[in-house]
């Protein structure tokens, strides 16, 4: 057994209490028939929803990277009553390459997509992965260890101070990104830095005690900039997006949760600019440059849980969902 062993192993259920659910079920407003796409299938909570809604008539595309929450996303969606069962088509991957997957798919368009942009339970809690500050671990932090070479390790150890700082500020909005950029490069001339526990007391001395008694744990946002960094996050999700924007079939729906202000953001830029794409001065009378609008924006601002759901799943309390649908082709005259 190495020093990162847990007695804590993954049990045969890969947890997943959905999050926001009766509002992502709204927002989809999936019909008899449809085709809906989980572009984060995980283990299947959004989806057996949705599956409901479908009906045996329908078809349910669920991605994603893991081998494991695939098996389990199957095994509860066959369990359910025939007529509540739609055609399954599950497609390993990373939402990054929606177009690629789609294509395998062999599909015309989809209805409705949903993506829950949470890292799932098992990743975050398996000590071994290194997604977490609360438990001494290698610094890996790879979605997908077999197909990713980067470790946070890496980055940490070889990124120059310019670069970690940048890191750190542009995927979490860490205050003290340029003072822990400067601690990790003076600890690492000592020795390398390879493990949690020891960034987690490089940042403890980098952040002034004063700004550490509030805000939550000090390395939480530097843990989430490093995960980002590692598994290109940012790009990942840009990609994605644009991508099931362009599969949705007119009045398609598109559900997006997002758990911190950099994902967010991302998902409100994306549908602004689908939303807005009129490239002409504003002056002018008539569009001459024929980029019309592709989407309808349905939240001016994101959906939050109620305190009822934070009370039943802490991890809902972050989560905001955005919700656009792809406009009819007349629209677009």
């Amino acid at each position: 057994m190495d020093s990162f062993s847990s007695p804590r192993t993954m049990t045969s259920e890969y947890r997943h209490i959905p999050v926001l659910l009766d509002e992502c079920m709204d927002g989809l407003a999936l019909r008899e028939g449809e085709v809906f796409v989980d572009a984060t299938l995980g283990g299947a909570g959004h989806s057996v929803a949705a599956a409901k809604r479908l009906g045996s008539s329908g078809l349910l595309i669920g991605i994603d990277q893991d081998a494991m929450a695939q098996a389990e996303a199957r095994k509860r969606l066959e369990a359910l009553p025939e007529e509540d069962r739609p055609d399954l088509l599950l497609l390993k991957g990373n939402f990054g390459g929606f177009d690629e997957l789609l294509l395998q798919a062999e599909i015309p368009g989809v209805n409705a997509v949903l993506f829950d942009l949470g890292v799932s339970s098992p990743q975050i809690d398996l000590p071994a992965r290194g997604f977490s500050f609360k438990e001494d671990a290698p610094l890996d932090m790879r979605m997908d260890p077999g197909q990713q070479t980067i470790t946070a390790a890496e980055i940490i150890n070889t990124a120059n101070e310019a670069d970690l700082t940048r890191i750190l500020r542009s995927n979490s909005d860490e205050r003290w990104a340029s003072r822990i950029a400067s601690f990790i490069v003076a600890a690492r001339d000592g020795s390398p830095i390879t493990t949690s526990s020891q960034l987690v007391e490089i940042i403890k001395a980098a952040i002034p005690a004063s700004a550490r008694r509030s805000g939550g744990h000090p390395a939480k946002r530097t843990f989430q900039a490093l995960r980002m960094e590692v598994n290109q996050e940012r790009q990942v999700l840009q990609r994605g997006l644009e991508a099931a924007i362009r599969w949705l079939l007119p009045g398609g729906r598109i559900c997006v949760i997002s758990y911190h202000s950099i994902e967010d953001r991302i998902v409100k830029e994306t549908f602004g600019a689908f939303a807005n794409r009129c490239t002409c001065p504003p002056d002018l009378p008539v569009c001459a440059c024929g980029r019309c609008p592709m989407l309808e924006v349905r939240t001016r601002k994101p959906i939050l849980p109620t305190p009822a759901e934070v009370e039943r799943n802490p991890r809902a309390r972050s989560a905001k969902l955005r919700i656009a649908c792809r406009l009819p082709e007349e629209s677009a005259h």
